[in-house]
Formats: structure tokens, C-alpha cells, sequence
């Protein structure tokens, strides 16, 4: 081994996953966010890597401790502005930090209305879709997203798959009508100005998603390509802070089911959910005339 010549290449090190749940007691009535934050270092680390010399690794227990200890002393309005009071500190508090990645996951809670005085401080969990955030800090330059995953989607009529080329592998029957689902993966970034100038991160991040739906259920489908298309430039042209906005859509294949053999006909209403194959779609779509800014997706995990 001692004839073997390498280099250390692109590295980072962190706290992952930390599960940091902090209410707002302000008032009798009560505030909850439920994130799920990740944070990554980037710098002059490489004598940890090369003799093991830790004199510029900042634990990753320091790092989960500090995210604990921020949302005490500056809250979580949003998961982007904690993610970016991260970033400021890890990058201003030490010299030989100058990028990394912060990410975080954040989980839906609406308040019980129940019309008592329990309402205030009871909660049920929103399993309808988890919002994303990330802030990237590479080349002395910052960058924020937003997103959302899981959001699960489907139209049981308005959506067509046919014209497509036909080879002796193609076994796929076209269709005008058709059930159409998908589970929506979608991260936008936001103009540096924007940022600069303050965002209301979550009201942007609701009207987004409900623009997203909203076009889902209107768009006639010639194809989940065509749909993605229309939901993106339906966001951006709702939401002047948008640079872009990348989705993932796997297909949610349903298949009419055989019930002819049961004497039964089946007029598309009896369908079998098939999860695996599943067609991938994936697209980005970008405001004309933005810069493109590659650092801003570097090391973001792959949307499925």
C-alpha cells in the first residue's frame, strides 16, 4: 500500500437527525414545531481526516448541543431562519469553518379545536405531508431552500397516456382515462435578494403547497410530465421569491383489476395499487432569467 498515491477529496462532518421539538409559551395559547435537523461542517479539516489531529473538529455533541440551546434562545419561527441562525454561528464563531450544510425536516402539528380551553395547548399530528429546509454555506456564498415531501396526490379521472412509441417490448395499452397519482417531492430555492430581504417563510411555504395542489387538480393530464411542468411554473409565477423549483414524482401505478373471470364487469372502479416498478419522473423548473446556482443543491440527499 505504501506505493498507493491518493488525496483527500470533498468532505463534511456533523450531528444528523436531531430531533428537536420546542414549544412556544409566550401566551396561554401555545405554538409547536417538530424538526428533524441535520447539520454538516465544512473547512480546514483536514488534519482529522489525514493524522486524526482533532484541534478544529467541533464535536458533533456540541453541534446537536447547539441546536438544543438556539431554539431556546432564538426559537424556531421557521426551519429556514433557524437553519440560517445555525450557519451565521458555526461560519462567524470559528475560522477554519467556512461552509457546510444545514437541513431539516419539519412535522405538521394543527391545533385541536375543540372549543374548550384545552384547544390552546392540544395538538394532533398532520400527516399530510413533511416540509424540507436546507441552507448551504460553500464558496462564501449562501443559499436556502424550501420544500416539501410526501405530499401523496391523485385524480381518479382527467389524466391520458397515449401517443408514446411502440416496440415488440410494449405491452402498455393507451388510455384517455386513467387514474393518476404520485407522491410529490418538490425543493425550490430562493432568490438571494429575496433572502436578503426577509421572506415569510411559512406563508410562502403554505400557498406554495396549496398552488401545487391546486394545479394538480386542474391540469387535464397528457402525461405526469406535463403535470410537474404546469405545478412548477404555477409556483414560481405565484411566489416572485422562487428562482426554481426541482420535483421528484414517482408513478403511483393503478391498474384496473381482472374481474371478468368473476362474472363481474369492472367499469374502472376496482383498482389494484401496484408499488414496484414504478415509473420516475423528474424535472426542474426555473424562472427565466435567474442565475443558476449549482452550489445551492451540492450534497442535498437524493429526493427518494
Amino acid at each position: 500500500m505504501s506505493d498507493v498515491s491518493v488525496r483527500l477529496g470533498p468532505n463534511k462532518y456533523g450531528k444528523a437527525e436531531v430531533r428537536l421539538v420546542r414549544i412556544t409559551r409566550d401566551t396561554a395559547r401555545h405554538e409547536i414545531a417538530d424538526l428533524n435537523v441535520t447539520s454538516q461542517l465544512r473547512g480546514d479539516l483536514a488534519d482529522s481526516f489525514l493524522s486524526g489531529d482533532n484541534a478544529k473538529i467541533i464535536a458533533t455533541d456540541t453541534q446537536k448541543n447547539t441546536v438544543f440551546a438556539f431554539a431556546k434562545l432564538h426559537g424556531v419561527r421557521s426551519p429556514e431562519q433557524f437553519l440560517q441562525t445555525l450557519a451565521d454561528h458555526f461560519t462567524s464563531e470559528f475560522d477554519w469553518i467556512d461552509g457546510g450544510l444545514w437541513q431539516a425536516e419539519q412535522y405538521a402539528w394543527d391545533r385541536i379545536a375543540s372549543g374548550g380551553p384545552g384547544e390552546d395547548h392540544s395538538f394532533v399530528r398532520n400527516g399530510r405531508a413533511t416540509r424540507l429546509a436546507a441552507v448551504q454555506v460553500a464558496s462564501g456564498e449562501t443559499h436556502v431552500t424550501g420544500g416539501v415531501k410526501d405530499l401523496m396526490v391523485l385524480k381518479s379521472t382527467g389524466s391520458e397516456f397515449s401517443g408514446y412509441p411502440k416496440t415488440e417490448f410494449t405491452t402498455l395499452p393507451e388510455t384517455d382515462d386513467r387514474i393518476m397519482a404520485t407522491s410529490v417531492t418538490g425543493r425550490w430555492r430562493y432568490l438571494p435578494e429575496a433572502v436578503e430581504a426577509g421572506i415569510d417563510y411559512n406563508g410562502l411555504y403554505d400557498e406554495v403547497c396549496q398552488v401545487l395542489l391546486d394545479r394538480f387538480a386542474d391540469v387535464h393530464s397528457l402525461a405526469l410530465q406535463q403535470t410537474l411542468y404546469e405545478m412548477g411554473k404555477a409556483a414560481i409565477a405565484a411566489r416572485p421569491e422562487l428562482a426554481e423549483i426541482r420535483f421528484t414524482m414517482p408513478n403511483a401505478h393503478h391498474f384496473v383489476y381482472d374481474l371478468a373471470r368473476f362474472g363481474l364487469e369492472n367499469a374502472g372502479e376496482v383498482f389494484i395499487a401496484d408499488d414496484r416498478p414504478y415509473g420516475l419522473i423528474e424535472g426542474t423548473v426555473i424562472r427565466d432569467g435567474v442565475s443558476d446556482a449549482p452550489a445551492a443543491w451540492q450534497d442535498l440527499p437524493a429526493f427518494i
